[in-house]
């Protein structure tokens, strides 16, 4: 079986705990109370995502073609 890599976005909570998103998979969002935590249950959603896109025969998106760029602007822009 071939390996497939996803982007995943944390964001820290101010009550605390990370938001994971994944871009690739739309809705595919998760919660961990800790940064290892927040990454176990990442994996486990886009598996999950992944095994339901297949099982209804849908396309897997795959990051093949995505390119990652971080633009700084102004604050006052």
């Amino acid at each position: 079986m071939n390996a497939l890599s996803y982007r995943v976005l944390l964001r820290k909570e101010a009550e605390g705990g990370f938001t994971v998103t994944v871009p690739s998979l739309p809705g595919c969002v998760t919660f961990g109370e800790t940064l290892e935590e927040a990454m176990s249950m990442a994996r486990e959603a886009i598996e999950l995502y992944v095994e339901s896109l297949q099982a209804h025969g849908d396309e897997v998106p795959t990051e093949n073609e995505v390119f990652e760029y971080t633009l700084t602007i102004p604050a006052n822009a």
